[in-house]
């Protein structure tokens, strides 16, 4: 539930009219601009490219860890958006405010247990 309130204000926040910020925080401060018929973001799952690039800012070790996950288990860009949203909400489950290379790891996980369940 506080996993899910984080996402809500998170979003809530996010106004028509105003830009992505250009700073290293942008975290949950950050806000994104969405056309005015937009539907409204409730939760990490629905994010945009525009709203992972604002609200998944990765540390150079979640970078590496990332990359290092595409390229050995062949992963597509649409995977790496996934990852980021599984990893932003594991990070808001844990009540943190940043992706921390944990996070990603434990998407990665999930993610390849989901291609080796589906193959």
């Amino acid at each position: 539930m506080r996993a899910r309130e984080i996402q809500l204000r998170r979003f809530a926040r996010t106004e028509v009219g105003q830009s992505t910020p250009q700073t290293s925080n942008a975290g949950e401060g950050a806000r994104t601009t969405q056309p005015s018929n937009a539907p409204r973001t409730y939760c990490n799952a629905q994010m945009t490219p525009r709203q992972i690039r604002a609200f998944c800012e990765l540390t150079a070790d979640c970078e590496r860890l990332l990359e290092r996950a595409m390229a050995q288990q062949g992963l597509t860009a649409r995977a790496h958006d996934r990852i980021l949203k599984v990893g932003r909400t594991i990070a808001d489950l844990e009540g943190q405010q940043g992706i921390q290379p944990k996070h990603i790891a434990e998407a990665i996980q999930y993610r390849t247990l989901d291609r080796t369940f589906w193959a």
